[in-house]
């Protein structure tokens, strides 16, 4: 079974690539001087083809905005941490303005991998889910496999250097130009999950909540290096760019490892979810192809296992919610942040009632 879950996760999962996102957008035109111009709104779902262009000199700044919507505004960010021009997608809440007297909790979403910013907007109904959520949500790209991290790159360092351009780059543009406040959460689904409890626990205090669908929350375990390193041999990458050798490099790997740094997790309300077998469940059509990505969830939930034991060791609280049968697909991503909503909304201090009518689900704790 970890033959044919190495292969399909290697693919699939966490799929390592280069620090440059394989989409780009042309609509985007840079403007290096005078601040951030407003383009004409354009469909949500256009596509990109060419690579993001480099950053300019300088301290991150916002060079471009690029409304799809009433509330859905596209700004891009030239990253002196990765190199590169990147784009972040915002959700407004109702009321908001750059010019408001107060601020709004943010909620950051983050993407899975093989995929990018746009991937919550365009798989699931999160615009019309947060239409009267008092809150702005946050969708950054980090790159087809960027793990969420500052790479290593043989103890060089230099970009990409992920959890610096979301930690800190985007957090404090969106705080400083777009009117977020200092209660945040923060949620992911499959890559984005490792990368929503690894910041949760790398960051103490810095999110009041962190969710996790279908992630791989604990690096260290027997077997996870490997899933790990045959992802990045399998893009054509050298395997110990992300965080060194998993032996001589034990201390880069623990710093990168949500397990290790579950201490500093005390004090965050804590959702983890995954499936437990790889089999179809209630939300796969009936008749649907398996295929191997599925195996994520058996990997997943032997790593939130694991998470949970330590947790508990540590006498923090957390919600474990291991579902059985239900593939790695959206379906179930997006139930489990329905699901999770009501401790978002919670954490965020913005009540019981914000999200649209008849979507919250139980959580089934």
């Amino acid at each position: 079974m970890r033959s044919r879950a190495l292969t399909a996760l290697a693919v699939t999962f966490i799929l390592a690539a280069g620090a440059t996102p394989a989409v780009a957008d042309p609509d985007w035109s840079i403007v290096p001087e005078g601040g951030p111009t407003k383009a004409p709104a354009v469909p949500e779902n256009s596509r990109r083809s060419a690579p993001w262009q480099k950053a300019l000199p300088g301290s991150a700044r916002v060079v471009r905005e690029r409304w799809l919507g009433p509330r859905t505004l596209d700004i891009l960010i030239s990253s002196p941490s990765i190199g590169r021009m990147m784009p972040v997608r915002l959700l407004l809440p109702k009321g908001w303005s750059k010019s408001a007297k107060r601020t709004w909790p943010v909620l950051y979403l983050l993407h899975g991998g093989a995929d990018d910013y746009t991937s919550w907007t365009r798989m699931t109904d999160v615009a019309a889910f947060t239409e009267n959520v008092d809150a702005i949500v946050v969708m950054p790209e980090a790159g087809r496999a960027g793990n969420y991290s500052d790479w290593y790159n043989g103890g060089r360092g230099g970009t990409p250097k992920w959890a610096t351009f979301h930690t800190y780059e985007v957090r404090r543009l969106v705080e400083i130009g777009y009117r977020g406040g200092t209660r945040r959460a923060i949620a992911g689904l499959s890559m984005g999950a490792y990368g929503a409890m690894k910041y949760a626990a790398r960051y103490p205090g810095m999110f009041r909540f962190a969710g996790s669908y279908s992630g791989i929350v604990a690096t260290g375990l027997p077997g996870i290096p490997e899933v790990i390193m045959n992802a990045q041999a399998s893009e054509k990458q050298n395997p110990k760019a992300l965080w060194g050798d998993p032996v001589k490099d034990k201390k880069v790997w623990a710093m990168n490892d949500p397990m290790a740094l579950a201490p500093g997790l005390k004090g965050t309300s804590l959702y983890i979810s995954s499936g437990t077998t790889s089999f179809l469940g209630p939300l796969d059509p009936p008749g649907s192809p398996w295929h191997p990505a599925h195996l994520g969830e058996p990997i997943s939930a032997y790593t939130a296992k694991a998470l949970s034991r330590r947790l508990n060791g540590l006498g923090i609280r957390h919600t474990l919610n291991l579902y059985a049968n239900g593939t790695h697909t959206w379906p179930y991503w997006t139930r489990e942040f329905k699901a999770s909503f009501p401790m978002i909304q919670a954490a965020l201090g913005i009540g019981r009632g914000g999200a649209k009518d008849g979507w919250q689900l139980s959580s089934g704790r």
